[in-house]
C-alpha cells in the first residue's frame, strides 16, 4: 500500500498519446504511445488476418475500433504506477463511457488490487481528464457488420476452444483467431484442419520491454483482464473479415469469485457480467458493429469436460498450464494442471490420463496445497482459469464410483485400504470433504 501511494505521488498523471495504424495488405500494423513522468511506452501490435481480408479496409471505420484497444492495453502500463488522473489526449469519453471504463479497470485489476494490499475504492481509484478540444467518442465511424454466415472462435490451445470449435463448425465456417501463437493454439489449431498460418487469423501482441524492466525493478505488477483486451480485439477481426459473430469459450463457471464472499475474480472478463456489459456497451456506443458472445456460457466444466473427452484427437496436443505455455509442456506442479486432471478424469480412463499429463497428478503429494484449493479446504481458490468448487467436487465423486476406484471399497468411516496407496491424495481428500460436510 506505501509503494501504491509513493508511485500515485511521482507519476500524478498517465497520459493516452496517440493511437496510429497503417494497412498493408491483408495486415493491420497498431501503434500506441502513453507516457507517465519520463517514462514512454509504445507497445507495437499486428493483426495478420490471413486469406480471410475483405478486399477493401477503410480507415475511418477502423479508427474508433484501434482507439479503444489502446483503451484497453494502456491498463497493462498504468497498473505499473496507479496514476491518479488518466489523461485521454484528443478524444473525450461521457460520464457514462466513464462509469464503464471505471468499472471494467477496477474489476479487472480485483486480483491485482488484492495481491498487492491495495485498499481503495471504485470511485476514486481513479479519473479520466480530458482537453477542452477534444473529440467526442460519437465522432468515430463504426460499420455494423451484417455477414453471419460465418463465425470467429479465438483459440486458446485449452480444451474450451476445441470444444466451441468442432461443436460450431458443424453448422457453418469458423474463423479461427489465435493471440500470439505458441505450440498448444497452433498445434489445436492444425488438428482442427487450419493447415498454415494462412488459414489463421493471428495477433502478433508485444509487450514495450520498459515495463518490464520496471517489473524487475520493483514497479507494481499483477494480473490484467486479458480476455476484455481479446474482446476489442475481436471487433477488429470481425471488422477485417466482414464477420459478426464472435464465439467465445467461457463457461458458466466464471462467474464464481476467487475469493468467496468479495467481488474478486480472476476470471472477471470471462463472467457474464462483463460480457453482458460488453456487448451493451458495443450496442449503445459502437453502432452495435459485432456480436460478442459465449458459446458455452450454457455449461458447467464438467459438461464441457465431458464433451472433449470425445475428441480424442487432441488429446496429444492441447494444454491448459500457463507456466508450461512457452515450452509447450504440462508442468504437473500448478492449480490449472491439477484442475485440467480432475475436471478430465471422470471420462477418461487412469492410461488415457497419464498419457496426456505423464504422470498421475491424482497420487501427487506436492499437489496438496491445489487439491485445497480447488476442493474448498482453504480460503480461497487459486488464482487462475478453473471451475467452481462445487464441479471439482462432482469430478471427484464421479472419479470415486469409477470401476477402478469402487474396488477400493470406499466407506465413510476408514481410510485403511490394502490398495489406498493408488489414489491417496483423492480418496483422503475427498473422505475429508464428506466428514467436513463441505
Amino acid at each position: 500500500m506505501q509503494l501504491y501511494s509513493n508511485l500515485r505521488s511521482k507519476f500524478p498523471v498517465f497520459c493516452y498519446e496517440y493511437f496510429d495504424f497503417q494497412i498493408l495488405e491483408n495486415r493491420i500494423i497498431m501503434q500506441f504511445l502513453f507516457k507517465t513522468g519520463n517514462y514512454e511506452f509504445k507497445p507495437n501490435i499486428t493483426l495478420k488476418l490471413g486469406r480471410y481480408a475483405i478486399s477493401e479496409l477503410k480507415k475511418e471505420e477502423m479508427e474508433g475500433l484501434v482507439f479503444h484497444i489502446g483503451m484497453i492495453e494502456l491498463i497493462s502500463y498504468w497498473k505499473a504506477v496507479c496514476s491518479p488522473v488518466i489523461h485521454i489526449k484528443n478524444y473525450s469519453l461521457t460520464p457514462a463511457q466513464q462509469q464503464w471504463w471505471k468499472k471494467i479497470y477496477w474489476k479487472g485489476l480485483g486480483e491485482f488490487f488484492y495481491q498487492n494490499g491495495i485498499e481503495n475504492q471504485q470511485n476514486n481509484f481513479v479519473d479520466f481528464r480530458f482537453d477542452d478540444d477534444a473529440v467526442p467518442l460519437f465522432h468515430f465511424q463504426y460499420k455494423k457488420i451484417q455477414n453471419e454466415k460465418k463465425v470467429i472462435v479465438p483459440i486458446g490451445g485449452g480444451k474450451d476452444s476445441v470444444v466451441t470449435l468442432e461443436r460450431l463448425r458443424i453448422e457453418k465456417e469458423v474463423i479461427p483467431f489465435i493471440i500470439n501463437p505458441r505450440g498448444a493454439t497452433l498445434d489445436c489449431a492444425y488438428e482442427a484442419g487450419y493447415k498454415t498460418e494462412e488459414d489463421i487469423v493471428i495477433l502478433e501482441r508485444e509487450i514495450d520491454p520498459l515495463l518490464l524492466m520496471l517489473n524487475d525493478q520493483g514497479f507494481l505488477n499483477g494480473h490484467t483482464p486479458f480476455s476484455a483486451m481479446l474482446a476489442f480485439y475481436t471487433l477488429l477481426v470481425s471488422y477485417g473479415v466482414d464477420t459478426r459473430k464472435i464465439a467465445l469459450s467461457n463457461e458458466s463457471s466464471a462467474n464464481e469469485a476467487t475469493i468467496p464472499e468479495t467481488a474478486i475474480n480472476h476470471q472477471y472478463s470471462k463472467s457474464i457480467e462483463f460480457e453482458e456489459d460488453f456487448r451493451q456497451y458495443v450496442f449503445e456506443n459502437m453502432n452495435d458493429c459485432s456480436l460478442y458472445y459465449s458459446y458455452l456460457r450454457p455449461y458447467s466444466e464438467l459438461q464441457i469436460a465431458e464433451m472433449f473427452a470425445r475428441y480424442k484427437a487432441y488429446h496429444p496436443v492441447f494444454r491448459s498450464c500457463n507456466t508450461g505455455s512457452k515450452q509447450n509442456i504440462w508442468c504437473c506442479n500448478c492449480a490449472k494442471c491439477l484442475f485440467a486432471y480432475i475436471i478430465l478424469s471422470p471420462f477418461l480412463s487412469n492410461e488415457e490420463m497419464i498419457a496426456i499429463f505423464g504422470e498421475d497428478l491424482l497420487n501427487k503429494e506436492a499437489m496438496i496445497p491445489y487439491f485445497d484449493q480447488l476442493t474448498g479446504l482453504s480460503s480461497h481458490k487459486p488464482f487462475e482459469c478453473v471451475g467452481t468448487i462445487d464441479e471439482v467436487n462432482e469430478a471427484l465423486r464421479l472419479c470415486i464410483e469409477r470401476d477402478t476406484l469402487q474396488s477400493l471399497h470406499l466407506t465413510s468411516n476408514t481410510l485403511d485400504f490394502p490398495v489406498a496407496i493408488a489414489h491417496k491424495l483423492l480418496l483422503e481428500r475427498y473422505q475429508k470433504l464428506i466428514m467436513d460436510n463441505i
